[in-house]
């Protein structure tokens, strides 16, 4: 009863090393084969001290592949020992894995290769009766033929199998020529096809010649007229260097025509200087007369001045004007006087402020935060105040004139400094700003007193200039005080 293959398709380690051994040793297979060689005939014409032929390989393979194929079906009795593991693989490992053990067994146990003969030629049909009487039909395959000659082994076998390998090796020779002539197509075909793409760039490499010729005949004809345009050029820079000399030689006439009335100048300014220095010394005569006139005349006024006083019994004051709108500011808010006449003209320029103080009795009123903030604005509110004041105490020293101070927010003020000799400190009132607080000491002086207005602000300016006083920009006071 044939054994069933196993569905595994491994094996485990131990029966390949099992397997090997028994495909190199087949004298251990002596006691199967002579326990079923009684009775057992061999077909064929070989003796037994013939030598096994040599087959092709394609026919090797294919009675391994017979061999492995029938071997299952074989009793279990009838497999040899070396074998019937080998029968236990799956299909497509059996004549891969047992194909030296298969090889083995075929030579050296005759019974055993009858067995599987047998059955080959039972599965092979009427190719194997035609094999059997030592015949091969023409269209049968060469490599069945022999392999079925190999094992049936029938008279004149080994003829089939030289036959067969001829046919083999034949078949090989063809495959041969065949790929041979397949590759020399190929070649063919690769080299027509690189021929056209040598004609191709052969076409490509004539056009871009006959461009390049063109190209070349244009280079030339630019370099033609690059020459003739530059013998030109030349022709040019000579005419201008010829040019240039005469105009050199007419500039260095120029030259000393210019000393020479350079000269004759200096020598009319040298005429004029002596001139001016005669004139100068007449006018400090005439001016020293025209002092000695104004100094009769300012002594004759002040006597007149005195005579007056007098005759009108006018004491002394000890308040100014501005003392009378800070006291009444402080109470209530006083109204503005009757138009007074212009007592100044527009002026802001800074350089006028020291001018302006020279004048006998003026008045500085000053717009405390506009100055501030525009001069040192990074200080606080206290150190902005305290700067500004002692600038002014100052001024006030080296002047001798009365200077006003006015800011913002009185309620707002607590324990403030005294104030320098010669400096009223002002505070606005709620509901009133230091603008019009400016405005209100303005109003308040005579007609004919300067009155000098610090404030860089536009509005400021134009309402203390209606009323006759001298608007100057904050800028003024500033180099002032830096200059103090």
């Amino acid at each position: 009863m044939p054994l069933t293959e196993p569905s595994d398709d491994h094996l485990p380690q131990e029966d390949l090393v099992a397997l090997d051994g028994a495909a190199g040793n087949p004298d251990d297979n002596v006691v199967s084969a002579t326990s079923h060689a009684s009775g057992a005939t061999v077909a064929g014409d070989g003796g037994a001290g013939e030598p096994e032929p040599t087959l092709p390989e394609p026919v090797r393979q294919r009675i391994v592949t017979l061999t492995a194929t029938v071997l299952p079906t074989l009793p279990s009795d009838e497999v040899p020992v070396p074998l019937r593991r080998v029968a236990k693989f799956a299909p497509n490992r059996r004549a891969r894995l047992g194909a030296p053990a298969i090889a083995a067994q075929l030579t050296a146990d005759p019974l055993f290769r009858q067995r599987v003969t047998a059955r080959v030629l039972a599965d092979a049909g009427d190719l194997g009766a035609a094999v059997v009487e030592g015949t091969a039909p023409a269209a049968a395959d060469p490599v069945e033929v022999a392999a079925l000659a190999y094992l049936a082994r029938p008279r004149g076998w080994r003829e089939l199998i030289d036959a067969s390998g001829a046919a083999v090796r034949a078949e090989a020779d063809s495959a041969v020529v065949a790929e041979l002539v397949r590759e020399a197509e190929q070649r063919a075909t690769r080299a027509e096809h690189d021929r056209a793409v040598a004609r191709v760039e052969a076409e490509k490499l004539r056009d871009e010649l006959a461009r390049v010729r063109e190209e070349l005949g244009q280079l030339r004809e630019e370099s033609r007229q690059v020459a003739r345009t530059l013998r030109e050029t030349q022709a040019r820079e000579r005419k201008a260097t010829e040019l240039l000399a005469t105009e050199r030689g007419r500039a260095a006439r120029a030259s000393a025509d210019v000393d020479a009335e350079l000269r004759r100048a200096r020598a009319r300014l040298a005429e004029a200087e002596a001139a001016a220095g005669v004139a100068r010394a007449s006018a400090k005569e005439a001016r020293s007369v025209d002092d000695a006139r104004l100094w009769l005349l300012l002594e004759t006024i002040g006597q007149a001045a005195v005579g007056l006083r007098r005759e009108l019994a006018l004491d002394p004051v000890d308040k100014l004007p501005a003392d009378f709108v800070a006291d009444a500011f402080a109470e209530q808010p006083g109204t503005a006087p009757a138009s007074p006449a212009a007592r100044a003209r527009d002026t802001d320029d800074p350089a006028r402020l020291d001018q302006l103080l020279a004048l006998p009795r003026a008045h500085l009123v000053v717009d405390g935060y506009n100055v501030t903030k525009r001069g040192f604005g990074e200080m606080s509110l206290e150190q902005q105040r305290k700067r500004l004041i002692t600038g002014l105490g100052g001024i006030a020293a080296q002047t001798g004139d009365e200077v006003t101070v006015v800011f913002d927010g009185a309620e707002r003020m607590h324990g403030l400094p005294p104030a320098p000799r010669g400096v009223r400190v002002l505070f606005s009132r709620k509901g009133e700003t230091a603008d019009e607080l400016i405005r209100r000491l303005v109003r308040a002086e005579p007609a004919g007193r300067p009155v000098v207005v610090v404030s860089s602000d536009r509005e400021v300016a134009d309402g203390v200039r209606r009323h006759g006083a001298y608007p100057l920009g904050a800028d003024s006071l500033l180099r002032r005080l830096a200059r103090s």
